[in-house]
């Protein structure tokens, strides 16, 4: 069992930055992989960016190039750096990691990010 908790979300104007943080307890050594996922008011949860064990990161066509996923270095901290904020990314961001062996995920609760001037 793994237990996730986000923090850093809150309101920043648009072209601002923020950074997101998920700290993971519990049996971290069995992720797999670890995610942020958004979801917008009325909008389906989607995937925004992933970083698996190895340290291979992909990231949604809609973020690419604004946003960085990565780890900490103790390996139980997953970062959202997230640049050039648009009003299209005002969504509640949630952690997710991923057991693939045991075909698992797990959530954290969520953290709003709202984009607005």
């Amino acid at each position: 069992q793994v237990q996730l908790v986000e923090s850093g979300g809150g309101l920043v104007q648009p072209g601002g930055s923020l950074r997101l943080s998920c700290a993971a307890s519990g049996s971290i050594a069995s992720i797999s992989a670890m995610a942020w996922y958004r979801q917008g008011l009325g909008l389906k949860r989607e995937s925004a960016a992933m970083i698996t064990s190895g340290g291979t990161t992909n990231y949604a066509a809609s973020v690419k190039g604004r946003f960085t996923i990565s780890r900490g270095k103790s390996n139980n901290t997953v970062y959202l750096q997230m640049n050039s904020l648009k009003p299209e990314d005002t969504a509640v961001y949630y952690c997710n990691a991923k057991f693939w062996r045991e075909n698992m995920d797990c959530w954290g609760k969520g953290t709003l990010v709202t984009v607005s001037s």
